[in-house]
């Protein structure tokens, strides 16, 4: 079995998006993608799909990029590489419900490449419920852990902490979301180990349409009010916050004179920040607080 091109896995990528894009139109039912392709001026370019006037998703992108030029020096120095050029591809996708009972949902899968030799895949899938509901939680988590032990047992144990540091917002010491996993310059030695990262970075592509249909079927469905929504708004913000202080493919992007508004499709339609906010003792806004920790067993826990 050869190695896959970097050319053949973008397209690969490319396909996801795809297939992404058509299940999420047909599990909302009422809203499209709207395609902005892309050119940028050092090399490469991509395809942005926002989605509009969805009857679950309120304001929702997957994006696609294939990238490759001199690599920005800032970059060489905070990942310690030797300079060469480099090669980038992959799809990105933040998800906003209309809904606070629905969550808010992320899943990247990425490849980069330079052109002496050095590569690797990166990625994951987390969910960030404005409500913590455990029951979902957990469902979350047992999906993603089959599909991380169809290739290594190892795999869900270690990325899920990974995600709990990554996705931390340190200046709150609160979880962003219930986690899920994270990984990064995951590479292979020998063309089957490359071809077995390829196809769980592909798993996970697949796996995300499935489960986020599940939530938009289930918790679309659920009532809710003006505090429900207020509650939305503010959790919106965090969720912003991490994106604009803490994240480093925000920053990555930026740093390679990436496309703006594609870099930025993640944040909400609103938000809002409360000044000095406290939750009622006993409501489901405390509890959700209360549970935004990191190395929460969800497969396991019981309220």
């Amino acid at each position: 079995m050869s190695r896959k091109s970097k050319e053949e896995i973008a397209e690969i990528y490319r396909q996801m998006q795809d297939h992404i894009c058509q299940s999420l139109e047909k599990a909302d039912g009422n809203g499209k993608f709207r395609e902005d392709a892309w050119d940028r001026a050092e090399g490469g370019g991509g395809r942005t799909r926002i989605f509009e006037s969805g009857a679950i998703i309120e304001k929702g992108g997957v994006a696609f990029s294939a990238v490759h030029g001199p690599t920005p020096e800032k970059i060489l120095q905070k990942l310690g590489l030797e300079k060469a050029d480099f090669f980038a591809t992959g799809v990105s996708i933040v998800l906003h419900p209309f809904s606070p009972m629905v969550p808010i949902i992320h899943m990247n899968i990425r490849y980069f490449e330079m052109e002496n030799g050095v590569n690797w895949f990166g990625g994951g899938i987390d969910l960030t419920p404005h409500y913590v509901v455990p029951e979902d939680a957990k469902y979350f988590h047992q999906e993603v852990k089959k599909v991380c032990d169809e290739f290594d047992s190892e795999y869900y144990p270690k990325f899920k902490k990974w995600a709990d540091d990554y996705f931390f917002i340190r200046h709150r010491n609160e979880t962003r979301g219930v986690g899920g996993i994270f990984y990064d310059r995951l590479s292979g030695k020998t063309d089957e180990e490359f071809q077995q990262i390829l196809d769980f970075s592909l798993s996970i592509g697949r796996l995300f349409p499935e489960v986020y249909g599940y939530f938009m079927e289930k918790n679309s469905k659920i009532p809710f009010g003006e505090q429900e929504k207020a509650w939305q708004n503010l959790r919106r913000g965090r969720y912003v916050e991490f994106n604009l202080v803490w994240d480093a493919g925000t920053k990555f992007g930026l740093d390679t004179n990436g496309r703006t508004e594609s870099i930025l499709m993640s944040m909400p339609p609103q938000a809002e920040w409360t000044y000095m906010h406290e939750p009622k003792h006993g409501s489901p806004e405390a509890f959700t607080l209360e549970h935004l920790k990191k190395e929460m067993d969800w497969l396991t826990f019981v309220p």
